[in-house]
This record gives structure tokens, sequence and C-alpha cells, in this order.
């Protein structure tokens, strides 16, 4: 069951509102007690990657989609650094619509690009970076009457909370912290909307504190100012602007939470620590909260024994050339058991 059906009594839907579908949401939420025990901590893991196109960018975009359809939109069209195009690009897909997509030029992981150009949507790549890619989609969409499907569009924003409800309704509460990858920023607040909708219809007795965690090298809301050259490893946070700043930074004041930053050798770390420890593999942008979470540790200010939920944004298959520079070659042999068992060792390579 799609999230359409799923949350319909929750979704801004009507009588005309098309039933679009590809089996988004329910994705797992995975205990990770060998992380958590370094840690200290109960840690879980919502694994977003299981989404049809391997993001959670499917749990506002099948909204967006549905009410575009709704409105008689004649097109799709959005900006991305990877994860919305190849969300668009689904769902335009799907339901037969044309979709435009503006990347920033040679910034995009080729998992991404992929996937977008094999969906069907035209894929443009403009020289600049993000934000300016953004303002270009916005003013196209404006002067050809495209839908939109950034997260400027409201229903993306309302999609997205339902990651919020899988968390509660797969606990029975809510976390007592959430913690979550920032680029830009939607996502914070979105899912902040889903705990205090679920507080206020009597699901959770009480809401986490939001716990935002951005890359050092594209870190605005850490910093408090606009990131004109915005540099990283974990492409899909690699947003010096974000356009949903101010409802990020409300949902963190709200929910007496923070944002922090993280080097992209800490982010890097932190993927080989839940790949290796957690057998979870989530492209770099993902794991900038359990970096974020180490890092806290470290300097002695992660409490003991908490429950934290990380939203594990993408699949690490998105971006394998990131995961291939540091995780080493096969070891090879040749066609013999002599040799073969070599390099066979008691206990492994551990």
């Amino acid at each position: 069951m799609g999230l359409l059906a799923r949350y319909a009594p929750l979704l801004p839907l009507t009588a005309s509102t098309p039933s679009v579908n590809l089996e988004e949401g329910n994705t797992p939420l995975i205990r990770l007690p060998r992380v958590g025990e370094q840690l200290e901590i109960d840690l879980w893991g919502k694994f977003e990657g299981c989404n049809p196109s391997g993001s959670f960018k499917d749990r506002g975009m099948v909204l967006a989609v549905a009410k575009a359809l709704e409105d008689g939109a004649r097109a799709l069209i959005c900006a991305s650094t990877g994860n919305t195009s190849a969300s668009a690009a689904a769902y335009a897909a799907a339901t037969g619509l044309p979709c435009y997509v503006l990347l920033p030029a040679g910034r995009v992981a080729l998992g991404k690009l992929a996937q977008a150009l094999i969906y069907g949507a035209t894929v443009v790549a403009v020289r600049g970076n993000f934000d300016r890619a953004l303002e270009l989609a916005r003013e196209a969409a404006k002067e050809r009457g495209f839908a939109m499907v950034n997260s400027v569009n409201p229903y993306r924003l309302v999609g997205q909370r339902t990651g919020a409800w899988e968390v509660c309704d797969a606990l029975s509460a809510a976390p007592d912290w959430h913690a979550i990858p920032v680029g830009n920023a939607g996502n914070v607040s979105a899912c902040w909307a889903g705990y205090t909708e679920y507080r206020r219809l009597g699901k959770i007795p009480k809401t986490p504190r939001m716990m935002g965690f951005q890359a050092a090298g594209a870190a605005p809301l850490v910093t408090g100012r606009p990131c004109p050259d915005p540099e990283t490893v974990a492409t899909a946070i690699r947003i010096g602007n974000p356009v949903s700043a101010d409802l990020a930074r409300a949902a963190i004041t709200e929910s007496g939470g923070e944002f922090n930053s993280v080097t992209d050798e800490e982010i890097l770390s932190a993927q080989r620590l839940l790949a290796s420890f957690g057998g979870v593999f989530a492209e770099p942008a993902s794991c900038a909260p359990l970096a974020g979470l180490v890092k806290l540790k470290r300097l002695g200010r992660l409490p003991r024994d908490i429950r934290v939920v990380m939203v594990l944004t993408g699949n690490g298959l998105k971006d394998p050339d990131t995961a291939m520079k540091q995780a080493g070659r096969p070891i090879e042999v040749g066609d013999t058991l002599k040799e073969l068992l070599s390099v066979l060792r008691p206990g492994g390579v551990r």
C-alpha cells in the first residue's frame, strides 16, 4: 500500500486527486546494536534508501505529482543535487508527464544522473551551483506553466511528514532524538510537523529533539550565513542557501534541538562504520547524522541510553564511486586452492 492510501485521512487529498502509487514508504526502521553499543545509545536507522527511487524524496514527490495531475499540470520541473531529479523522473514516468530536471554541471553523483536519464527525463546541466539551478527552475516553471516539484512545493513537505509517522507507528512512540541530514532543509521541518501532528492526535505523548547535521563545507544553518561556494563529498546536501531555512530553524528551536556540522572525513568514516558494523550501505549525505553522533560522543555531549532514530536518506548505490575510493579493492589470486587459502584467515580480516 502506497503512502496516499495508507495515510489518506492525514493528507490533503480530494475526490479529484488521482491515485499515484509506486509503493513508496513503509521503509525499514533498523535497530543498529553494534553501532549503538559504541555510542552507548539505543540507535535506529530509518532506511529511506528502500524507497522506489532510492531516497526519502519519494514521500513528498508522490503527493506533489498527484496534486499536479489534479491541477492539470502539463509537465514537471525541478532543480536537484540528484535525489529530487531521480524521484521526479520516476513519478513522471509512472504517470505519463514530461519531466525536466536541472542539475549543477559535473556536481551530481553518476548513480543519480543515470536514474534521471533512464526514467526518461530531459536533463539539463547548468553551469552553476544548485542554488542558481533552483532559481532558473522556478523562473521556467512560471514561464511555461509547469509544476515545480522542489521542496518549495508545499505538498512535498506534507508528504515527507509520513517518515515521522512511520517511525512512531513502528516504535509506538517518538524517539528521544531524531537525527537528520540537512541540505535544502525541508525534511527537518516536515518531520517535526509530522511528530507534532501525531502528538496533537494523541498518538504519541511527546516529541523528539530534532538534531540537524550539515557538511562543514556546506553549513549555512550552522554558521548563520549563506555559503556561496558549497563543497562536500556528500553531494545530496551540497547546498549553500537552503530554501527552507526559516522552517528548519523554527523546527530546531521548537524541539529544543540544534544544528551541527561534520567534516567530509567524519562523514566517510561514519559511512564505513554504518556499513561494516550495521550492515547498511547509505550514501554519504545519509551518514552525516551518524558522523555527528560520533562527534557529540567524543565531545561528551551525547547522553547515554537515549533512543535515537537517524534518517538514512539515500541508498549507498546512489554514489558507488565515493564508496569504492575508500573501501579498497578485491584481493586477486590464482585459480588454485593453495592460493585461495593463503588469503582466508580465521576470524576474517577485520
